[in-house]
């Protein structure tokens, strides 16, 4: 064909999200926003060099000669959005999704057409609200190239597309809001709420909240859901709220609910799918079945959801839905078990759960989910040195619980996230652990505690922008999390931005005033801002509630700072004795005699926090607490042996 040509190129798609569901309540304002929305995004095409195909309702079809222009012209796009919707009232705010491609295209009669074409087209509704994904193609030519990380979210097998391409995510610092339609959170965005225990046995409630976690476990496999964690959705157990309610306290376009009442090897299960803008039951089911169809029932719910709202599966994810994680029923109970008091996140909690999980390993030496939660377990207790045991036995004892699950079974984020925090917190492999912990996102989406850690890989290096996204992606999957809410106040004290640690410690005091750590980091961020009356008082708050070493470190520190040196040796004093009783770290002995003046002393117990792999010296690089040390040659050396400079 005379008119006809065909050469390489990269192509963008943009769609506007919940366009369709706003004119359908509002179509004045649907048809306002679209119009600004094409006039703003019309601007940088040209900038960039991009030829505009043509409008594709919502949307539009660019044609770009060089993938680093596409990518670039992308980035401006949502990044100029972003800036638009921070200062817009929230029922004018929009969001749009971006997807790239390079591929070829042939040029007839006006229009484009291709293979390039259709990918780009699949791609573009993989991206986040706000977002941009991109092929393994584009990703090839810009890496290295552009401001902003790019993750890898794995292959995907596109509709008409006949072998899976590998997507990529841009990381933009704008995606640390959650992204929402104009009035109408998106129906992906959905909440399983505690099943509610019908058994005339209190002691099956294990089981009610294990199949509540077991259905977020299987509906956060599916990717293009976004699912919120067990710890948000935990807190509306017995909470006498509506769905509209709950919603909008989530955030979220749909709910899951039900219940289930288990009488010996009878099962009952109702769940009903809720519109949240309604009320009205998108789909409901009643399953009377025996207990060994458990796994059955929980993929059947996974499926119907999916049906409900509108996801094609892929082929990977039904897989993995109907993969069963054990054949045996009293191995999975054991397990529901140790979850259960795992949850509770206490250190008798993880001990329990430990019995519970090397239980059910017994009777299921092939059980992967199992040693995951033996992995969970004890990397908790080694982690958390506030609960007073020191981290190497408990760390390596993780470490060999978590790769015997990935032996047993690759694709468990879990593991790789536990896998992830060890690397980054005694064995200081800081290029593992990134990749464990990207790893453990590329599986699974919604895993808020790999976002988590991912945000701690970030802090230790300091690189507060990746963190902070980290951060509030994890915070997005987990609102209701007061340790995620105070998590962010941890970032922004690192960042030394003290004033925004100290509202979120207050966000979180706001949901329970009993919470520890938020009162500690309350008086973290008050000492450095010299406010020392109000650190104190924030410090012996913490300690009316937990009796921790820390506690002791900060008032000592807050003491010494202000003056009061008499009353910074009693807490150094204190903190010897409670050495006798059980564990103290290294690095609170450091701090707090650095705040002294001790700096001989100070480096001689750096040194030891290096020996005993203390978990809190990976944040040395960053700590304001240290800040008078670092022109001291010792500083720098130690830096450079942890592998942080």
């Amino acid at each position: 064909m005379g008119n006809e040509h065909r050469h390489l190129a990269a192509i963008m798609f943009t769609d506007m999200v919940g366009y369709t569901a706003l004119t359908q309540q509002n179509e004045a304002l649907a048809l306002e926003l679209l119009v600004e929305q094409q006039r703003m995004v019309r601007r940088l095409f040209p900038a960039h060099n991009g030829k505009e195909i043509k409008a594709t309702g919502d949307g539009f079809f660019i044609e770009f000669s060089s993938a680093l222009e596409a990518a670039r012209c992308a980035i401006a796009i949502q990044k100029m959005l972003a800036d638009r919707n921070a200062f817009a009232p929230l029922d004018r705010r929009f969001h749009i999704r971006i997807g790239l491609h390079l591929g070829d295209v042939v040029h007839r009669d006006g229009d484009v057409f291709g293979d390039g074409v259709n990918i780009a087209s699949r791609i573009e509704p993989l991206a986040d609200p706000g977002g941009i994904s991109i092929s393994e193609d584009i990703y090839r030519q810009i890496r290295n190239k552009i401001d902003a990380p790019i993750v890898s979210l794995g292959e995907r097998e596109l509709k008409n597309v006949e072998l899976p391409v590998g997507i990529y995510k841009v990381v933009l610092h704008s995606e640390g809001e959650v992204p929402q339609s104009p009035t109408l959170p998106d129906k992906s965005r959905i909440a399983v709420l505690p099943l509610v225990n019908l058994s005339t046995d209190p002691q099956d409630e294990y089981f009610t909240d294990g199949m509540t976690e077991e259905l977020i476990y299987t509906l956060s496999k599916i990717c293009c859901l976004r699912v919120i964690a067990q710890t948000s959705v935990m807190r509306y157990k017995d909470a006498r709220k509506s769905v509209a309610e709950i919603g909008r306290e989530l955030k979220v376009g749909t709910v899951l609910e039900g219940s289930v009442r288990k009488a010996g090897n009878k099962l009952r299960i109702t769940v009903q799918l809720i519109d949240v803008r309604s009320e009205e039951h998108l789909w409901s089911e009643k399953y009377d079945r025996e207990l060994e169809d458990v796994f059955a029932i929980q993929s059947d719910i996974a499926h119907r959801v999916a049906e409900a709202l509108q996801v094609e599966l892929l082929a990977k994810e039904k897989s993995q839905i109907d993969k069963k994680a054990t054949e045996n029923l009293e191995a999975y109970q054991l397990y529901l078990k140790g979850r259960y008091f795992w949850n509770k996140w206490t250190a008798g909690g993880m001990k329990k759960g430990i019995e519970f999980f090397t239980q059910a390993i017994t009777t299921d030496p092939n059980y992967a989910l199992a040693y995951a939660g033996l992995a969970d377990s004890h990397s908790g207790l080694g982690s958390s040195e506030a609960l007073g045991l020191p981290p190497k036995e408990a760390l390596q004892r993780a470490k060999k619980a978590a790769e015997k699950a990935l032996e047993l079974d690759e694709t468990l984020a879990e593991a790789h996230t536990s896998l992830g925090l060890i690397q980054l917190h005694y064995e200081w492999n800081w290029a593992n652990a990134k990749s464990e912990l990207m790893r453990a996102i590329e599986l699974n989406a919604n895993h808020a505690d790999a976002y988590h850690w991912y945000s701690h890989y970030w802090i230790l290096l300091g690189q507060t922008n990746e963190s902070l996204v980290a951060s509030k992606r994890a915070l997005e999957l987990d609102p209701l999390d007061v340790e995620m809410i105070v998590h962010l106040a941890f970032h922004h004290f690192f960042a030394r931005q003290y004033d925004l640690a100290l509202e979120q410690c207050q966000k979180a005091l706001e949901m329970d005033p009993s919470f520890f750590e938020a009162h500690l980091f309350l008086g973290w961020a008050y000492e450095q801002k010299a406010m020392y009356e109000e650190a104190l008082a924030a410090l012996q708050a913490a300690r009316r509630i937990e009796d921790s070493p820390r506690t002791l470190v900060w008032m000592g520190r807050t003491y010494a700072m202000s003056g009061r040196r008499d009353e910074a040796m009693r807490m150094l004093n204190e903190l010897d004795e409670l050495s006798r009783r059980r564990y103290v770290s290294p690095y609170d002995m450091a701090t707090i005699l650095m705040s002294l003046g001790e700096k001989d002393q100070a480096f001689e117990w750096l040194d030891k926090a290096y020996e005993a792999r203390t978990s809190w010296l990976v944040y040395l690089k960053v700590d304001p607490r240290f800040d008078s040390l670092r022109s001291d040659p010792r500083f720098m050396a130690l830096l450079k042996k942890m592998g942080l400079y």
